[in-house]
């Protein structure tokens, strides 16, 4: 009788503990979602499943000890104005931080920079209506539109993410032209069409734009 009366107490104790230390027990930290927002350079046109932006990203962030989850809001072709069409349904609930890098189509297509500058401030403004950090990562046009074209678009990058409170990293080509110039200035990580990084132009590229993505990681609310 004394025997069965100690263990059930010490099993009422032992779930009673079990519930106190459970309790008690800090929660896992909730791995970060990062929706990188852009077209075929983000996407991963001409490249190996592992060799376009997003997974490099990943690989590079993870190596640098974050624990986070690239989300590929990659859609190759896609200008701004197509950006701004699927954003609110791009960011998941999940979304603690977004990577926008347009335009870049726009140029090719040599649409007018004030449309351009629209569509990244709409894009700007539904991240800001989320309190969501983001960053921007410019692009450039080439001299061959006039320098009006090219100061105006160009421009437009460091003004908004001033406007808007957003992060601002090195344009997309900068890191592998530091000088400016055409993308087919750096054939040799640049794939055959002079348009799109090769792997190791990616590599390079997400070398120059990752401290930058740990500097939006540190905006996260309860991330710095």
């Amino acid at each position: 009788m004394y025997q069965l009366f100690t263990y059930g107490v010490c099993a009422r104790l032992s779930k009673a503990c079990a519930i106190v230390l459970t309790l008690a027990a800090p929660a896992a930290a909730e791995e970060l979602e990062i929706l990188a927002l852009g077209d075929s350079l983000i996407q991963g046109y001409g490249l190996m499943a592992d060799e376009g932006f997003v997974p490099q990203m990943q690989d590079w962030l993870e190596a640098q000890g974050h624990d986070v989850t690239l989300i590929n809001g990659g859609v190759s072709g896609d200008t701004t104005a197509g950006g701004l069409a699927r954003v609110e349904w791009s960011l998941s609930p999940g979304v603690d931080a977004m990577i926008v890098a347009l335009g870049g189509n726009d140029v090719l297509r040599g649409l007018d920079p004030a449309v351009s500058r629209d569509n990244l401030n709409g894009i700007l403004r539904v991240a800001a209506a989320r309190e969501m950090p983001v960053l921007l990562v410019p692009m450039r046009a080439p001299g061959n539109y006039g320098p009006d074209y090219k100061a105006a678009f160009d421009g437009m990058y460091a003004d908004l993410a001033a406007e808007h409170g957003a992060l601002e990293a090195p344009a997309f080509f900068d890191i592998l032209l530091p000088d400016g110039g055409d993308p087919s200035g750096a054939a040799d990580l640049m794939q055959g069409d002079g348009i799109h990084p090769n792997a190791e132009g990616v590599a390079r590229i997400v070398e120059g734009i990752g401290p930058h993505v740990e500097r939006l990681i540190a905006e996260v609310p309860g991330e710095s």
